[in-house]
């Protein structure tokens, strides 16, 4: 029990640390460090830190993807051409309740494969579907629950930001962890359209979305966009390109639409280039502190302390994974997907790597599984009360139109079509692996 003590307090102080509102690379960094001077670890330990570091993170080439995505993402919303293929979008399908609803849908999706940043998602679909679904007649809880849901295919659909910050914690290849993504991501999609179906019925009131748009107009609004999307993701699971290279593809491709639409401005370069620099320096703030943390408490004997907690609830490879699921959902509550990306699956994935689940997974193919069901498991986070990101998103676009209340009750079946959706990846693995 005494080798215990260390790890337990290590971890208590941290999760304090962090709920307390301090800044999480500083409180990794800073439990790695006091922990250090407790445990019976010696004072060069700390040059072994900066070696992980230095070859973990900052010499890291699969890393440069994270800020040339974000980029790319933030140029086109703040150009306004998401937005522009938003609304082309919108007027092509939203003609009855039930397509309106289906048209937030595929525009969550469109923006997941173009952006990858929930807020953008969240905050557009937000602004521009809402007035939309309550003149269909949805209520407000239904519609601030596709609004949400719809914005958090981002993090999960590529090119996702958690896919490759997952990727390299595993040492699993991004462009089959790309892959991987796309039967939940397109599960997710369906799962959420059969709720709107059946949500919309007995709604017969048309939308005023104005005439439908021409072929050529439908093609000149999306197509460049769509094709951004294929280049980018195919280069990638092609094959033709690292994520790397492709990263760099997607932020030029930006940039060249927006000259494409006459958009280009420097001034909204600048300001994506500046937002992208604060985004990335936290991410890479929390990575480093992610390295001093997981290279100490593994020494003071967090990884034993871990496997035995697991297996006090039985040594079944499925019900260890169920436990692991479970740790990640309930930690989603309070916890960022960063935090828990760098934190946990340094942990929970050599144990998981050593389970036989007699499914025909071994090796790599058995981490990417993993990953895959850590990402869906985690983009629950983004909508379970009450620190869910999408949900301060969407509460701070719409002001008073929707109330807290609302947003929460129409978040709870999109929660429980995921945890379903989780169930089904797991018993069926080849959802996940089948393109990989």
């Amino acid at each position: 029990m005494s080798e215990a003590v260390l790890p337990l307090a290590m971890a208590a102080l941290t999760l304090a640390g962090i709920l307390a509102g301090y800044r999480v690379g500083m409180v990794l960094a800073g439990a790695a460090a006091l922990f250090i001077l407790l445990s019976d670890l010696p004072t060069a330990y700390f040059n072994l830190l900066v070696s992980r570091i230095y070859a973990n993170v900052l010499s890291n080439w699969l890393l440069v993807a994270i800020p040339m995505f974000i980029f790319m993402g933030l140029v086109l919303e703040k150009s306004g051409v998401a937005e522009r293929a938003l609304r082309a979008a919108q007027t092509a399908l939203g003609g009855s309740a039930a397509g309106m609803g289906i048209s937030v849908l595929v525009i969550g999706m469109l923006l997941a494969a173009s952006s990858g940043i929930v807020g953008a998602s969240v905050v557009l679909l937000a602004m521009l579907a809402l007035p939309q679904l309550q003149d269909a007649g949805y209520d407000n809880a239904t519609s601030a629950g596709l609004i949400a849901s719809s914005g958090t295919l981002a993090i999960l659909i590529p090119p996702s930001v958690m896919l490759i910050v997952l990727g390299d914690q595993l040492q699993t290849p991004v462009p089959d962890m790309f892959a991987g993504a796309i039967g939940p991501g397109l599960l997710l999609v369906a799962a959420y359209g059969a709720l709107v179906i059946w949500r919309a019925r007995g709604l017969a009131r048309q939308v005023r979305s104005g005439p439908p748009p021409s072929p050529l107009r439908l093609l000149i609004d999306l197509g460049p966009l769509i094709a951004l999307v294929v280049c980018v993701l195919g280069s990638i699971i092609a094959g033709l390109a690292t994520p790397t290279e492709a990263s760099g593809l997607g932020a030029f491709g930006a940039i060249l639409i927006t000259l494409i639409y006459g958009k280009f401005h420097w001034a909204t370069v600048f300001e994506a280039a500046r937002q992208t620099v604060v985004t990335t320096s936290m991410v890479l703030l929390v990575m480093i502190g992610a390295t001093c943390f997981a290279a100490v408490f593994k020494a003071i004997g967090g990884d034993d302390v871990v496997e035995v907690g697991l297996m006090a609830f039985g040594d079944g490879p499925y019900t260890v994974l169920i436990v692991v699921m479970a740790a990640i959902f309930v930690l989603g509550f309070v916890l960022d997907w960063l935090e828990i990306s760098l934190i946990l699956v340094p942990i929970f994935a050599p144990i998981i790597a050593g389970l036989d689940f007699a499914n025909g997974l071994s090796g790599e193919t058995l981490l990417i599984w993993f990953g895959i069901l850590v990402a869906v498991n985690l983009q629950t986070s983004f909508l379970t009360p009450p620190f869910g990101f999408s949900l301060f998103y969407l509460r701070g676009a719409v002001g008073e139109r929707l109330t807290t209340s609302e947003i929460y009750r129409g978040v709870l079946p999109f929660i429980g079509l995921q945890l379903l959706i989780l169930g089904l990846l797991v018993a069926f693995p080849g959802l996940i692996t089948g393109l990989t």
